[in-house]
């Protein structure tokens, strides 16, 4: 029997990350960007993960499972919304202990 080969024009579209999401590239978002609004070009940047049935799509042409490819995307880490960042700023400062007084002078 012939050995299964991985599909090699997806490979150099795509990247696996370790937790096994499939990262790629919104189409549309290259070039002859003057004629596209503001908002689109926004939504073009948004989500390189590619979603479950599209990875098992891909599972397919690449010969192998992919690792948490059932995970949800709240488990990825994402950057805080600036009011999340003040609620653990304040957090922080509510457990920092009070300082310490000055040493005794010798």
């Amino acid at each position: 029997m012939a050995k299964s080969k991985n599909h090699k024009g997806l490979l150099k579209r795509i990247r696996i990350t370790k937790s096994g999401l499939v990262r790629h590239r919104s189409a549309n978002h290259k070039h002859l960007r003057s004629g596209k609004g503001g908002k689109r070009l926004r939504q073009l940047r948004k989500d390189p993960m590619m979603s479950n049935p599209e990875a098992k799509r891909i599972e397919k042409l690449l010969f192998r499972r992919l690792r948490g490819r059932a995970q949800s995307r709240a488990t990825i880490k994402r950057n805080p919304t600036p009011a999340e960042r003040k609620a653990a700023v304040a957090a922080k400062a509510a457990k920092k202990p009070a300082p310490k007084a000055a040493a005794k002078a010798k």
